[in-house]
């Protein structure tokens, strides 16, 4: 299996380049800025291709591209769309420009890797996208709009593409984790509190909800299961919900 991950250096990426590494004949390409940080984990898990690029360049989809040609072959059977971050602002302050810099990354970002790398995934069919959103892409919090706009536009993106890829044989899945405590996310606020550090997951959770969503074929799944209520609830009864994050139990229905 040759599997290309974005944010790979660290939290969610890092968790599922260790899980990959241990199936049977995965080679893996691992994306991200840091490069020392890259290439200590290819060294932990015996090996990967590191390619060290910021995804918002120019050049990002392009240079990912060329090292899945020159490595493998252009081979391709799965790619896990992991990178993101979160710069959390009410709109009044935040503005245009705090919604701009955060699409450009967690969903602008994503899609133009996926569009270089869609023929090889193609080729190599049967092949997987992961596309790792969010709760916050189903549940949009105060202070958080910046980042759920972008994680629900990568969600209605990926039910897209799901229903077009599968005649070309690439299965496209969803995972949307909630708390889950990472170097970017720490969760301080939660993993401190008795109360509340039972709804934090760890990376490697959200790790095993990838590979039902790439290798095993699920189409999309929460982390932890029961998050699924928060989204459902959204639908059938908006105003309790609405009530409900108003009062600040917001932190209970989503990553922070």
């Amino acid at each position: 299996m040759i599997a290309v991950i974005t944010g790979a250096s660290s939290g969610i990426g890092e968790a599922a380049a260790r899980r990959l590494a241990a199936e049977p004949g995965a080679r893996l390409v691992l994306v991200a800025r840091r490069e020392e940080r890259l290439r200590a984990l290819a060294d932990e898990i015996g090996g990967a291709t590191v390619v060290a690029v910021d995804l918002t360049d120019d050049d990002a989809p392009a240079r990912v591209r060329a090292a899945v040609e020159g490595e493998h072959g252009g081979r391709l059977d799965l790619l896990i769309n992991n990178a993101g971050a979160s710069w959390n602002a009410p709109f009044g302050e935040g503005g245009w420009a705090n919604v701009q810099r955060t699409m450009v990354l967690n969903f602008d970002a994503q899609v133009r890797l996926t569009e270089a790398l869609l023929p090889l995934l193609r080729a190599s069919a049967p092949s997987s996208i992961v596309n790792v959103a969010s709760t916050a892409g189903r549940v949009g919090r105060a202070g958080g709009g910046a980042y759920s706009a972008s994680k629900f536009a990568f969600a209605g993106w990926t039910d897209s593409l799901h229903l077009e890829e599968k005649p070309h044989g690439v299965h496209v899945g969803l995972v949307l984790p909630g708390f889950v405590a990472t170097e970017g996310f720490p969760q301080r606020m939660l993993v401190d509190r008795g109360a509340t550090r039972w709804i934090v997951s760890k990376p490697e959770r959200v790790a095993e909800a990838i590979m039902d969503a790439g290798p095993g074929g699920r189409a999309e799944r929460y982390v932890p299961r029961a998050y699924w209520i928060a989204a459902a609830l959204r639908i059938v009864a908006p105003r309790l919900v609405h009530r409900a994050m108003g009062r600040g139990a917001n932190r209970l229905l989503m990553r922070g």
